[in-house]
């Protein structure tokens, strides 16, 4: 019992872990053999085979999907990355009037149903007569991805220290050099952590997307309909290769974080100061009369 007490979080922190990543590894398993898509049961019929790996790319309605979805995603993280980093800088660093509105307005396409922004983002569109296809879809997986961007650049910024910055001017580095040289290195694992974070929103959106997609398949929307027929084994495929993507990324991203962590801790170890030097505010004594000759 006392063993339990000591472990109880660990224990918890394992068993939610297992929850979020069985169903993964369950696609991933399922990849690997023919099975039986009964509506009521779902299981391996013909063991593993790699025969479904050698055809990943073989439904062409499918490799568009993906393809469109990779498009789609690319293009709204970067442009929500680049918006948001943006936004995220002004609302830590400037004061303007509506600076504490605009911090409410970030939150609020975080905290909104994804059915109402479809809706409304549907009801624009068509008040300004804009046809659904794929900018209507870039428009929308921007608007929703910049809000996320904002709060993780933002909480990096809370904690970055300007005085780097400013031995950088007292360096003579220019505004634009200093941003370049020293602040944008410094906020690279949160601008990559946002950018991450927007892509898989991007890429796993469905609600949004099919409010605004028009005729335009993505990946999601291409799964929501071929499940009443039957999914495809490839789907399964081309799941797992994406979280095997996703996964190697996001260890680029802790990586980086480490080295910006330990490039912003580098610091002279002055704790043992110049003996041969007198250090600012110490007076000098003169040496005693005699002293030198004696």
């Amino acid at each position: 019992m006392a063993w339990l007490k000591r472990n109880a979080l660990m224990i918890y922190a394992g068993l939610a872990v297992a929850y979020m990543l069985i169903p993964i590894a369950v696609i991933a398993v399922f990849s690997f053999g023919e099975t039986s898509r009964d509506r009521l049961n779902f299981s391996l019929d013909g063991g593993f085979t790699l025969e479904y790996w050698e055809s990943a790319f073989s439904i062409t309605e499918l490799n568009d999907a993906m393809l469109l979805s990779l498009e789609l995603a690319a293009l709204s993280t970067l442009i929500a990355t680049a918006i948001g980093t943006l936004m995220a800088m002004a609302l830590v660093r400037y004061q303007f009037r509506g600076r504490r509105g605009a911090n409410l307005l970030i939150v609020l396409p975080m905290a909104t149903p994804e059915i109402v922004i479809g809706a409304a983002l549907l009801s624009m569109f068509v008040v300004y007569g804009l046809t659904l296809g794929f900018t209507t879809l870039l428009i929308a997986h921007v608007m929703f991805s910049i809000s996320f961007v904002v709060v993780v650049v933002r909480s990096r910024l809370i904690g970055f220290d300007r005085s780097i910055e400013e031995a950088a001017a007292d360096l003579g580095a220019t505004p634009l050099q200093t941003f370049r040289h020293v602040t944008l290195p410094l906020l690279a694992p949160g601008v990559m952590a946002a950018g991450l974070l927007a892509f898989a929103l991007s890429i796993d959106d469905f609600v949004i997307s099919n409010f605004n997609s028009g005729t335009t398949v993505t990946f999601p929307l291409y799964v929501y309909g071929v499940a009443l027929r039957g999914i495809p084994i490839q789907v399964n495929v081309l799941a797992t290769i994406l979280f095997i993507a996703t996964v190697a990324a996001i260890a680029l991203v802790i990586w980086q974080q480490r080295r910006a962590e330990q490039m912003a801790a580098a610091q002279p170890d002055d704790a043992e100061p110049d003996a041969r030097r007198p250090q600012l505010g110490t007076p000098v004594v003169p040496p005693a009369p005699g002293a030198a000759g004696g």
